[in-house]
């Protein structure tokens, strides 16, 4: 679905989002556990006090939850980890224009 953007002149993608009761399940924890990573801010909702979550979002929750499976690493912990992957995947492209 897209949207036009008047600022950038091309249309803007409007992201799909999920309730939180389909996060959980997709990510295969319960919506206690969401709620308790929301309350922690390792998770957002897409605004504060909002029940649904963005796309990206549920990306990162899957992220987290593999770690969590296969490392054995904690959620949070997993947070900080896929937040600094992150943040390398978006500095790769600007090291490749560099060179």
């Amino acid at each position: 679905m897209e949207s036009h953007d008047p600022d950038r002149g091309r249309p803007a993608r409007i992201e799909e989002t999920l309730s939180a009761e389909l996060l959980a399940s997709a990510a295969g924890i319960t919506p206690d556990r969401l709620m308790r990573l929301v309350r922690l801010g390792v998770i957002e909702p897409v605004a504060p006090g909002a029940n649904e979550f963005t796309a990206a979002t549920a990306a990162k929750l899957r992220r987290m939850v593999r770690l969590r499976v296969d490392l054995g690493v904690g959620l949070v912990g997993a947070a900080i980890i896929v937040d600094l992957l992150e943040q390398l995947e978006r500095m790769e492209p600007r090291q490749e224009d560099d060179t």
